[in-house]
């Protein structure tokens, strides 16, 4: 245990947001079991967790069916100024939230406090979008008939989320599907469920009715249960899912039984590409966002760094500096860059990830091993030399390990960018305008980013393609997969 854990369970258990049992239908509900949840800064326990039962799967669902009709029957006005309240609440507690991710998540409390502006962020986008679900009124065939189409909640969702963005990945979805009418069960990962149910107890506070937000937490153990309820139940009409490739591949097959619909946002392999004429300090500040925040365990993350070969000295020069820099620590620390990763199978697939390119002639010039603070630290790392046959470029590492592989033409750049099957997010650094206009258009990725690396926000369609996912999120297209479209035509007209 590190030298700060004691400060870590006394913000956890001090703090006013701080919940243990799931919230279905406006009640929180005692279960028979509990999971424990852990601080992956210090491995010390924080506290048990409801870990629910096919009984509590099924209550979530009926909670949701049941408060479906009057709440999609309210106006988009009604339901926007719910949001607006809902999103008003988010921010008054923006430092407790930010402490419980921190607490449970180990990303820094900088970073935290900035995940709670942008998750909060799209419930106050969403409460405006619902205002704007428009159909379309269709001529018709004669003057004795009338054509439109209209936009209808899809109906109860099933939400499952991830631990790495334990407030954003639930707002992201949920802001759009109660804008739109919808109903959620809301299934967060065990290893961060105090952000949902602390989210939880904000709805309650901003008025939402009950039934409409329901959280289920449960253990690794209990968590394929929960993906078969939600994913046989016919009641739930859509599942949205963040997270794995291959959990999205099995969510997939598992909802063709009753042809489901999904929102998929899976993993990414973002390549980082520096031509000769990038400005190299923009790239480093932007290497540093793109690579190191939320310690490297973002899906947008740049994971494959491909530097052309006149600038790879410079930028190797600068990246070290710039690396050697960082400060790893505590989370609660205001001067912390790095701090853990989530548990001990990140760690070991980072090790196993440096290694396997070391061991196939890859140079390690930065870190390249466990930080001595323990636990789950690693050092934040750079290593050189790295080819297409390695690990650290065909795989999503996951952590913070700079992986450089140099590249001669922008032709060589284009395809071994493309030769990856995720194709989630991207980033390229030019001042040629001739080339950027080119990459834009080539580059196989959801979101690209031209020298710029801060590419997430509310007003952006955040997803991928190939087997980065399916659908988008946030925009003016988040709501459109909450909604179905419904053709109407009316006749006998006098």
């Amino acid at each position: 245990m590190s030298k700060f854990s004691k400060a870590v369970s006394q913000i956890l258990h001090g703090n006013k947001l701080t919940r243990s049992d799931p919230f279905i239908n406006g009640t929180w509900m005692k279960c028979k079991k509990t999971f424990p949840v852990y601080s992956p800064s210090t491995g010390e326990h924080l506290i048990d967790v409801g870990d629910v039962e096919e009984e509590n799967v099924q209550l979530a669902i009926n909670a949701a069916a049941n408060s479906l009709k009057d709440w999609s029957m309210l106006s988009a006005k009604e339901r926007g100024a719910l949001l607006n309240m809902f999103h008003e609440n988010v921010m008054s507690h923006r430092e407790p939230l930010a402490q419980i991710m921190s607490a449970e998540c180990g990303k820094t409390i900088k970073e935290t406090k900035l995940e709670v502006d942008y998750g909060a962020s799209f419930l106050q986008w969403f409460g405006e979008e619902s205002k704007r679900i428009y159909g379309d009124l269709i001529p018709a065939a004669n003057n004795k008939s009338r054509r439109f189409v209209l936009k209808r909640p899809v109906g109860v969702v099933g939400l499952i989320t991830p631990w790495n963005f334990p407030l954003a990945m639930i707002t992201r979805k949920l802001g759009a599907a109660m804008a739109a009418g919808c109903t959620s069960v809301i299934k967060p990962s065990e290893e961060t469920p105090l952000t949902a149910l602390a989210l939880a107890a904000i709805a309650e506070e901003s008025g939402i009715p009950a039934g409409v937000v329901n959280v289920l937490t449960c253990s690794r153990e209990s968590t394929p249960m929960v993906g078969d309820q939600l994913c046989d139940s016919q009641t739930v009409r859509k599942i949205s899912f963040t997270g794995s490739t291959a959990t999205g591949k099995l969510l997939l097959k598992k909802s063709a039984s009753n042809v489901k619909r999904l929102s998929l946002e899976l993993g990414g392999n973002a390549p980082f590409i520096i031509f000769n004429s990038a400005d190299i300090s923009q790239v480093v500040n932007a290497a540093l966002l793109a690579k190191f925040r939320g310690n490297g365990q973002t899906c947008i993350a740049a994971n494959r760094f491909l530097v052309q070969e006149e600038i790879h000295p410079k930028f190797i020069e600068e990246m070290k500096k710039a690396v050697n820099s960082l400060v790893v620590g505590d989370p609660f620390d205001q001067d912390t860059n790095v701090s853990s990763l989530i548990n001990e199978a990140a760690l070991k697939k980072v090790e196993t990830h440096v290694q396997d390119a070391i061991s196939k002639g890859a140079v390690p010039l930065v870190g390249c091993e466990r930080h001595p603070l323990g636990t789950n630290f690693y050092k934040p790392s750079i290593i050189d030399g790295c080819d297409e046959t390695m690990l650290v470029m065909k795989e999503e590492t996951f952590g913070p390990v700079i992986s450089v592989m140099k590249f001669n033409s922008e032709e060589d750049a284009i395809g071994f960018a493309n030769s990856s099957q995720n194709g989630l997010a991207g980033y390229v650094f030019s001042q040629n305008m001739d080339q950027v206009f080119r990459l834009s258009e080539n580059i196989e990725v959801g979101m690209l980013g031209i020298n710029d690396s801060a590419i997430s926000s509310e007003m952006i369609p955040f997803g991928g393609i190939k087997e980065s996912g399916i659908g988008r999120e946030g925009s003016k297209y988040g709501i459109d997969e909450y909604l179905d479209l419904k053709f109407v035509s009316l006749g006998g007209l006098k």
